[in-house]
């Protein structure tokens, strides 16, 4: 007999030994009698001993009948037990949630998001992978990913967040020492700050030549020589648009501006989503409408 059939006959034989009748055991497991009777016939042909007596009006155990008895009850319970703390861990709004997401979105917005979730569920905690890989979430060690992308995959619940462009932006200072560039041609005279092997801006005159005295790998650094009247840059909006509201930078050749991107939350397609999943999910959704009224 196959292990899970043995596990199947001997939970059987606990719901019979514990109500001393086979009617009631089959009424309570909604199986038939004559099945009911199949099956521990198939367990005492497996064990090679009886472990029933029948008589027309009771059942009673054998001496190796209550030993089963106690082993089964031992098994039932440890079953329980285990299908009782995956409820629990499944349901549960607790433990680690693991994303993979965009270096500038992770830095703008989505460390803030998971620090207010935090708050609100203090056993959750978070790692975070922030780089411009894209991680296959079924094969990798991922819950879920934040990605910038025109087409989402399809293997993949994906539900966009917000779209952005990236805008040209400098600071009043840089404008008012270097005058404005009113044409793609100008730009050709600014320090135009770039991040590595990018000689191109893709612009709607097209790629246009660029130069300038830095080229950098973080748009972090990028943003703040920006910030610093160093230079012009091309980086997403809502990465500089606390910098563009408070006046620190200011856009320049805005009819020149592609279409961008939107970024999109990512997460495999589950029948039975974790409630930490679920909660933070829509957690992120409603943190990013707030934030759309204002890029």
């Amino acid at each position: 007999m196959q292990q899970h059939k043995k596990i199947e006959c001997l939970m059987l034989f606990v719901e019979i030994a514990q109500q001393l009748s086979f009617s009631k055991a089959a009424e309570n497991l909604s199986i038939s009698n004559g099945y009911l009777s199949d099956q521990i016939k198939k367990l005492e042909k497996e064990f090679k001993c009886p472990l029933l007596v029948r008589t027309t009006r009771s059942v009673r155990l054998t001496p190796q009948g209550k030993k089963v008895l106690a082993q089964g009850q031992e098994i039932k319970a440890a079953m329980l037990n285990l299908e009782r703390n995956i409820y629990d861990e499944h349901s549960a709004l607790q433990g680690v949630i693991k994303i993979t997401a965009p270096k500038m979105f992770t830095e703008c917005i989505l460390l803030n998001i998971c620090y207010e979730f935090q708050q609100t569920h203090p056993a959750i905690t978070f790692e975070i992978d922030s780089s411009y890989t894209n991680h296959d979430l079924i094969k990798d060690d991922f819950d879920l990913a934040f990605r910038a992308t025109l087409h989402p995959p399809e293997n993949m619940v994906a539900k966009e967040l917000f779209s952005y462009q990236h805008c040209l932006c400098a600071a009043p200072e840089y404008f008012t020492e270097h005058g404005k560039p009113e044409t793609v041609m100008e730009l050709a005279d600014h320090q135009c700050l770039s991040a590595l092997e990018q000689p191109f801006w893709p612009l709607k005159s097209g790629d246009i030549a660029i130069a300038g005295w830095l080229s950098i790998n973080e748009n972090h650094l990028l943003k703040q020589m920006a910030v610093a009247g160093k230079g012009i840059i091309r980086i997403a909006d809502y990465y500089v648009m606390k910098e563009l509201q408070q006046g620190k930078l200011t856009r320049v050749l805005t009819d020149q501006y592609i279409q961008g991107q939107s970024i999109y939350i990512l997460y495999p397609q589950l029948i039975y989503p974790s409630a930490k999943i679920s909660a933070f999910t829509a957690f992120v959704q409603d943190k990013i409408n707030r934030f759309k009224k204002i890029i």
